[in-house]
């Protein structure tokens, strides 16, 4: 049943959650949000919710064109970030490149998938801008993971990674973790590193096309539900209780920094 009428003006939320019980013991709910960009664009924003699975996923489209999706693996603590880059096909390079980036996915980063699913929007055609911009981070991915051997990872990543299968990276410091966990070891691969390297330069210095180098890849979630709002009520005897009655909003952004056989696989990681 949805909560009394006279409570829902009041919210401050600009999403509400809808306090009907979902369809069944698990449920699948799709939202679009409209979010404004740092450039000021508009772009729509896919918000998919699996209360069965246990996952959630964000989907966007970034102002350079490129299709950005986050999955948050809540079952297995596992984050997956795929960024889908358009190509430059007058350099050589196919029509798109897939990327994926694998980390740990902690506690409180996003709310659960029952109260995704449950997500309803006041007004569909407002334009959203996230309450909290949270740290922008930077992430040493340090490992390969081998995409035949990456389902006991999580099963989510044969679907989401399938164009990335040769370009798949995770953290070594997650890796310690998804071992004592008991995921078998030989999908991970340390790469190399600059460190152990000294003639391993950022792509961005590299002048040969087709040398080694480190590269980075820069990405943003520009709207999604963190953390949820509670509200208290009062009963006729006066007891007061707390519900549910909304989200609030984050943004946030990541920088990977990874190693690739050539430059070629990072052209936009140039000098400006």
């Amino acid at each position: 049943m949805r909560g009394p009428a006279p409570r829902l003006p009041a919210l401050p939320a600009l999403l509400w959650l809808a306090l009907a019980p979902l369809p069944g013991p698990a449920a699948r709910a799709e939202l679009r949000v409209r979010v404004r960009l740092p450039g000021g664009q508009v772009t729509e924003e896919s918000l998919q919710a699996d209360s069965g699975a246990d996952c959630v996923s964000l989907e966007l489209r970034a102002a350079d064109g490129a299709l950005v999706t986050l999955t948050a693996d809540f079952r297995q603590e596992v984050k997956i970030f795929r960024a889908l880059i358009l190509g430059e096909l007058e350099r050589g390079q196919s029509q798109f490149q897939a990327l994926c980036f694998v980390t740990r996915l902690h506690r409180n980063e996003i709310i659960p998938s029952e109260s995704m699913a449950k997500l309803r929007q006041k007004n569909p055609r407002t334009v959203r801008q996230a309450e909290e911009v949270r740290g922008l981070e930077h992430l040493s991915m340090d490992v390969a993971v081998n995409f035949s051997k990456a389902a006991q990872l999580s099963p989510h990543i044969h679907n989401v990674c399938a164009e990335a299968r040769e370009a798949i990276y995770t953290r070594e410091e997650d890796v310690k973790f998804w071992l004592e966990k008991g995921v078998d070891g030989s999908m991970f691969e340390v790469l190399p590193q600059g460190s152990a390297l000294p003639e391993l330069q950022r792509c961005r210095r590299c002048p040969d096309r087709w040398r080694p180098c480190m590269c980075s890849y820069s990405l943003s979630i520009e709207w999604y539900p963190c953390m949820l709002k509670y509200c208290r009520s009062r009963d006729a005897a006066g007891k007061v209780s707390s519900y549910k009655c909304g989200i609030r909003s984050c943004q946030k952004g990541y920088t990977f920094h990874y190693y690739v056989p050539q430059k070629q696989l990072c052209l936009w990681d140039e000098e400006a």
